[in-house]
C-alpha cells in the first residue's frame, strides 16, 4: 500500500490570470534577467526558449516533450515557471525524476536557486515562499505509533535478536529528521522494518500524532507544497493505485496524482521501462515468505496470530509456508533449472498449491477482524487479510496467464540466485500512459538530454502514449568540437560467438592501454557482467600495480556510492553495466575518459524484449528499426553523456565495438555522437593516434 494525500484536496484553483506569467518567464531568462544579473549565471539562449516552451505548455494544460542537450539547465528551465504557475493558479507541481541524485540536487541544490531569484526581483517576491516537499513511497518512512505499539507487543512479535534490532531503530527515532529508511546505518533488517514501517493501515491520521509520525508530518509538508518530487517508480505505482480519482477527483477533472495538478517528468528516456515495471506482476518467494511470517513465524514462535490466532490459525501459516515452498521449489527446478529467466507461454505451468491455504488464511484473518471492534488492530488484520489475498490472486493471475496484454515470466535473483519471482509486464505501455497520465485535462511535460531516437523524438513519444504532443530539441552550449575527441577501434573482432574470446581478449588489451594514457579517471561502460567481471580479473592487479584506484559495479558499494569515491579519488576506474549508462555524475578531471565497450543492444531473449518483437512483427513491422535500434541509441547518447557535464570539462570517449563501421546501422551512432569527427585506431597506430587531453 502506497499512500500520499489520502484525506485532503488540493487548494481551490483562483482562476487563470491574463497571465503575465509568460512574459515574467521571459524577463527571468533573459540576458539582462534575474538569472545573469543577480546571481552571475551564463545566459543561455536554449534554457530560454525551454523556459517559454514550458511556460506555454503549463498555462494551456498541454502536454510536452522537450529535448534539451547537457548544460542547457533544463531544471531551472522547468522549475522557475512551475512555481509561478502554482502559486498563481493555486495549483500543485509534480516534478518526478528517475535518480535519487537528481531528486537531491532539485531539492538541495535547485530550489534554493529557484528562491534566490524570486528574491532578487520585486516583480518577483510574492513567488519567494513557495514550499517543497520530497516524498518516497510509505514504506520508507517510520511510523512512531507502530513503533510504540510493537515495543509494547515484542513478546509476541519479536525473538530477543530481533527486539535488539526494534530498540536500535527506537534509538535512532529519537534523534533522526526524516525518520527515513535509508538514513539509518546499517539499515534496518527487513523483518523488524516491516513491523514499523507507515506501510501500514496503522498509520493514518486516525491513529497516529500528526506531529510525531514521520510519515503524517511528511504528508503535512505535501499538502500545502507548490512543488512536490518524487521518483518515476513511485509516481506510476500511485498512477496505478489510481491516481488523482483515488484522492477525490472525477474522471473529468484535471489531475494525474491529486485534482488539478500538473507534473513534469525529468529523465524522460526512462518513462518505458520504469512504467513497464511498474504496471505488471512482481510477486517473489521472498515476498510471500515474509508476509507469512509476519503473521506468524514458526521457528521463533513470534508474529501477529500469537497474540490474535491461536494454534488454529498459526497452523493456517505453517501450511501456507509448506504450500509456498513446495510452489516455488518446483517453479525453481522444473523450470529455471537451466536459465535465471523464462518465458511462460502457456497456462497451468503448476498447480496453485498456494491457492487453498491462502484463501483459508484469508478467510480467518476476515473473522478474527469481526471479532474487534473498530480501531488499530482490527484495521490491522483486515490489512493482512487484503495482502494475503492480493498474493492469491497474484498467483493465480500468473498461472492463468490472466492479462492477454501482458507478457508472463520467471526469473531467479539474489546473492545465491534462490529468490524465485513471478513477473508479468504489459507488452505495449502506450495505452495505460495515455489514459492515465497523458490524457488527465493537465499538462505534463516531458524532458531529457535523450529523447531522440535516430534525430527524431516521434518514436518514444509513440512509445509513452504522447503521440500528439508537440516536440522541441535543443542542443547542449558546450564546446564538443574543441573539449571531445573520440576514438574508434577497427580491428576489434565482431562480438560473435565463433570469435567471443579472440573479441574478449582484444577489449582486456585496449581497455589496459587506453585507461594507462588518460590521467584522470575513466568509466568503462559494459553491456554484459560476464565480459566486466572478466576484464576486471585480467586487469584489476595491472590497476593496483600501477596505483590506481579500481572500482566496480556489484561489489559491497551502491551506485551513489561509488560515484561519489570516483569523484573524490580523481584517477580512478570504474566498471559499470547497465544503471551505470545514465544518471551519473562526476565533473572534472575525475572522469576524462569514457570507454564504450559495446553497442548498448538490450538482449533480444528478455521475454519483454521478445513480446515486444513479436508484437512489431505481427503488425508488419520490423522490430530492429522500431525497437531494439531506437533504444540502444538512446542508451549510446546517455552512456557519451557522462562525459561532459560542464563547459570546462574535457575528455575522451573511445568505443571498443567495430560495429560502428562495419554494420550499416552503426552510422546512427556516430551521427548520435555530440561532435562530428572521429579518429580510428588499431593496435599498430594506437601510440600515435590515441591523444587523450594533457
Amino acid at each position: 500500500m502506497i499512500g500520499l494525500n489520502e484525506d485532503a484536496s488540493a487548494p481551490p484553483a483562483p482562476g487563470p490570470k491574463p497571465t503575465q506569467v509568460r512574459q515574467l518567464v521571459r524577463a527571468v531568462f533573459s540576458e539582462a534577467g534575474a538569472l545573469c544579473e543577480a546571481l552571475k549565471l551564463e545566459h543561455r539562449p536554449q534554457q530560454a526558449q525551454m523556459a517559454s516552451a514550458v511556460a506555454a505548455a503549463m498555462f494551456k494544460d498541454e502536454p510536452m516533450l522537450f529535448e534539451a542537450g547537457t548544460g542547457v539547465g533544463k531544471s531551472l528551465a522547468y522549475l522557475l515557471p512551475g512555481l509561478i504557475h502554482a502559486t498563481d493558479q493555486g495549483r500543485q507541481m509534480i516534478v518526478s525524476t528517475n535518480t535519487i541524485s537528481l531528486q537531491e540536487q532539485i531539492e538541495t541544490k535547485d530550489l534554493p536557486i529557484c528562491r534566490r531569484v524570486f528574491k532578487s526581483d520585486p516583480a518577483l517576491t510574492r513567488y519567494a515562499d513557495f514550499r517543497s516537499a520530497v516524498l518516497v513511497g510509505k514504506s520508507n518512512y517510520l511510523c512512531t505509533t507502530r513503533l510504540g505499539h510493537a515495543l509494547a507487543d515484542r513478546a509476541s512479535l519479536f525473538a530477543d535478536a530481533d527486539y535488539e534490532e526494534l530498540q536500535r531503530i527506537a534509538a535512532w527515532a529519537e534523534t533522526t529528521d526524516s525518520g527515513l529508511r535509508h538514513d539509518l546505518k546499517p539499515p534496518p533488517r527487513p523483518e523488524v522494518w516491516d513491523a514499523v514501517n507507515a506501510d501500514s493501515s496503522a498509520c493514518s491520521r486516525k491513529h497516529c500524532d500528526g506531529e510525531k509520525c514521520f510519515y503524517q508530518r511528511a504528508r503535512a509538508r505535501m499538502r500545502t507544497a507548490q512543488v512536490i518530487i518524487v521518483n518515476h517508480a513511485l509516481l506510476f505505482a500511485l498512477i496505478n493505485a489510481g491516481g488523482a480519482q483515488a484522492h477525490g477527483a472525477s474522471q473529468d477533472t484535471r489531475g494525474v496524482l491529486f485534482p488539478d495538478d500538473f507534473v513534469v517528468l525529468d529523465e524522460a528516456h526512462t518513462v518505458p521501462e520504469v512504467a513497464t515495471n511498474n504496471f505488471g506482476l512482481a510477486l517473489s518467494s521472498y515476498g510471500v515468505d515474509r508476509a507469512l511470517k509476519y503473521l506468524f513465524n514458526p521457528r521463533t514462535k513470534r508474529g501477529l496470530f500469537r497474540k490474535h490466532g491461536g494454534p488454529e490459525a498459526q497452523q493456517l501459516v505453517v501450511d501456507a509456508l509448506d504450500a509456498a515452498k513446495q510452489f516455488f521449489d518446483f517453479i525453481a527446478t522444473r523450470l529455471l533449472d537451466q536459465r535465471a529467466i523464462v518465458r511462460i507461454r502457456e497456462q497451468g505451468v503448476a498447480e496453485h498449491m498456494l491457492d487453498g491455504p491462502l484463501g483459508a488464511l484469508h478467510r480467518r484473518l476476515a473473522k478474527l477482524a469481526d471479532k474487534l471492534e473498530d480501531g488499530r488492530e482490527r484495521d490491522e488484520l483486515l490489512e493482512q487479510g487484503q495482502r494475503i489475498k492480493g498474493l492469491q490472486a497474484g498467483v493465480t493471475e500468473w498461472l492463468t496467464l490472466g492479462d492477454k496484454g501482458h507478457v508472463y515470466w520467471t526469473e531467479r535473483s539474489g546473492r545465491k540466485q534462490t529468490i524465485v519471482t513471478l513477473r508479468s509486464a504489459p507488452i505495449d505501455v502506450a495505452p495505460e500512459l495515455r489514459k492515465h497520465l497523458f490524457g488527465c485535462n493537465t499538462s505534463v511535460v516531458c524532458t531529457s538530454a535523450t529523447l531522440a531516437m535516430g534525430g527524431s523524438i516521434e518514436p518514444l513519444a509513440a512509445r509513452i502514449g504522447a503521440d500528439d504532443a508537440p516536440a522541441t530539441a535543443v542542443k547542449s552550449p558546450f564546446d564538443f568540437e574543441r573539449h571531445m575527441r573520440v576514438f574508434v577501434a577497427t580491428d576489434i573482432p565482431l562480438p560473435t560467438p565463433k570469435e567471443a574470446r579472440l573479441s574478449l581478449e582484444t577489449l582486456i588489451d585496449y581497455i589496459g592501454f587506453c585507461t594507462a594514457q588518460v590521467p584522470g579517471g575513466s568509466l568503462v561502460l559494459f553491456t554484459s557482467y560476464t565480459d566486466m567481471r572478466a576484464v576486471a580479473q585480467a586487469l584489476e592487479p595491472v590497476f593496483q600495480k600501477a596505483g590506481r584506484p579500481f572500482l566496480m559495479q556489484g561489489a559491497d558499494l551502491s551506485r551513489t556510492e561509488l560515484a561519489r569515491q570516483m569523484r573524490s579519488l580523481g584517477n580512478a576506474v570504474l566498471f559499470g553495466t547497465d544503471s551505470f549508462w545514465t544518471g551519473v555524475d562526476v565533473p572534472g578531471k575525475a572522469l576524462s575518459q569514457v570507454i564504450v565497450t559495446r553497442l548498448p543492444f538490450d538482449p533480444p531473449t528478455h521475454p519483454i524484449t521478445e513480446a515486444r518483437c513479436e508484437h512489431i512483427r505481427d503488425g508488419g513491422g520490423n522490430p530492429f528499426n522500431e525497437l531494439t535500434l531506437p533504444d540502444a541509441l538512446i542508451k549510446f547518447r546517455q552512456g557519451v553523456g557522462r562525459l561532459i557535464r560542464n563547459k570546462t570539462d574535457r575528455g575522451v570517449v573511445t568505443i571498443l565495438d567495430s560495429r560502428v563501421l562495419a554494420k550499416t546501422y552503426g552510422r546512427e551512432f556516430l551521427a548520435s555522437l555530440p561532435k562530428a569527427d572521429y579518429e580510428r585506431m588499431t593496435k599498430e597506430n594506437r601510440e600515435t593516434v590515441f591523444r587523450p587531453f594533457p
